[in-house]
Order: structure tokens, then C-alpha cells, then sequence
């Protein structure tokens, strides 16, 4: 049986007499990168405020790593990207990722040694002096990243990954996550730019109206001569 990195079965959220999710059964298998797609207002932002435990579902059950959300170790091991990233804009781009390094247990110089590899891999090195209210929003998501991977995640939930990036910092976005793959790590993305969902992502979930109109593998989803965005007003068209 595939381990699962996260998982919502029959999962239903309720505010008085509207349901943002009904019933959706939604798994991430380890080492998988799964696409959660859907219209503005489908239930994808109840989806992963369930996941993370920001929220309870009104009925169903979530895994996270094998354990309620509400558990503090079923967050151990796992990075979050916002769609709407609030950083500290007095604070210095260094300063705040050494900041977050040592909330990740690192010290010395294994500390100074990842923050360093951090700001090269997320093309920030020239930047780490500038206080971070400075920067460009594409830069701010840059710093996103680069506290994310700081955790040395198992599982990266990512909320609108490129937004605010130019196209060079969403080419770099989809090599980050990509080589996150490639490392073992299991990775969530939540996003309106299909195709870049299409280049990172092998699993596809797609939330319509608060129900699952389509989820599994990629090429399961997608058929002959489709692209991942015909698919998707194929199937939330109905």
C-alpha cells in the first residue's frame, strides 16, 4: 500500500447553510507533487486551511503524515508558501532567514552554511543586506521560498507559488519544485497557472463547487491532444 504524505476523506465543510466542500476524498502519495485546481471560490482555500489544521471540517476525516492536523508533530517536516505572504518589512533578508533557520533547529555553522545555499539557490545572495520592505513583491515570494526550504521540508504546501514572479523567477519556481521531486519531497500546489501545474505535477485534483470533479494521475486527467487547461474547462463546463 503507497504511504500518503496528506489525505481528506469524506471531508465536508459547512458555513450555516452553505457547504464550501462536500465530501471530498483527496490524497497526496509520498514522493508525488499533486495539482489542486479549481474556479475562484470552488473550495480550495477550505481545502488546505482543513489540511493545515486552521480549520475543522464539519465532517470527515484529515491525515496529515499519518496524523490529525491538530497534532504539533504532524507539521514537523512540512513548508508552507501563503498566497499572501506577510514578511516583516523592517527586517533584513538575512537576518530573517537565519531567524528561520534557527526556528528549524539549525545552529553554528550548519546554520551559516544553509542560509548562504539558500540565498544562492533562491537568487537572493545580492539582496540579503536589503531590508525586505524594500523589495518587489516578485522578490518578497523569492524570500518565501527561500524560508521554506530552510525547514528541509518532507512536504511543501505551495498556495499560488508564482504569483507576483516575472517569467524568469516562474521558470525558477518550477526548477525549485521539480528538484524538491527529485529529493523525495512530497509537494502541494495550489494554483490558477495550469501550466506550470502541468510541467511540476504528476497527480491532479480538481474542486468544483465544493466536490472533486476529477482527481489522479496527470496523465489519467488529461486526454489525447488535451492540454491540463482543455481538461479542466472540460470538466468544471459540465
Amino acid at each position: 500500500m503507497t504511504a500518503v504524505a496528506l489525505e481528506l476523506i469524506g471531508v465536508s465543510k459547512r458555513y450555516g447553510r452553505r457547504y464550501a466542500l462536500r465530501d471530498v476524498d483527496l490524497a497526496l502519495p509520498q514522493g508525488s507533487a499533486l495539482g489542486l485546481l479549481g474556479p475562484n471560490g470552488a473550495g480550495k482555500t477550505s481545502a488546505l486551511r482543513i489540511l493545515l489544521g486552521f480549520s475543522r471540517p464539519s465532517a470527515g476525516t484529515v491525515r496529515l503524515q499519518g496524523m490529525s492536523p491538530r497534532d504539533p508533530a504532524s507539521r514537523v517536516g512540512i513548508a508552507y508558501l501563503p498566497e499572501r505572504l506577510t514578511l516583516p518589512g523592517r527586517t533584513k533578508v538575512h537576518s530573517f532567514l537565519r531567524h528561520h533557520a534557527a526556528l528549524a533547529g539549525l545552529r553554528g555553522a550548519e546554520l551559516d552554511r544553509d542560509v548562504e545555499a539558500v540565498l544562492e539557490q533562491t537568487g537572493l545572495a545580492a539582496r540579503a543586506s536589503d531590508r525586505i520592505g524594500a523589495l518587489s513583491k516578485g522578490l518578497n515570494q523569492r524570500v518565501g521560498f527561500a524560508q521554506a526550504f530552510l525547514a528541509r521540508p518532507k512536504l511543501l504546501i505551495l498556495d499560488e507559488p508564482t504569483s507576483g514572479l516575472d517569467p524568469i523567477g516562474v521558470r525558477d519556481a518550477r526548477d525549485w519544485i521539480l528538484a524538491a521531486r527529485e529529493r523525495g519531497c512530497s509537494v502541494l500546489v495550489s494554483s490558477h497557472l495550469l501550466s506550470e501545474v502541468e510541467r511540476t505535477c504528476d497527480q491532479v485534483a480538481i474542486i468544483d463547487e465544493g466536490t472533486l470533479a476529477a482527481r489522479g494521475a496527470l496523465d489519467e486527467i488529461v486526454q489525447e491532444g488535451e492540454t491540463l487547461e482543455d481538461a479542466f474547462v472540460r470538466l468544471v463546463r459540465k
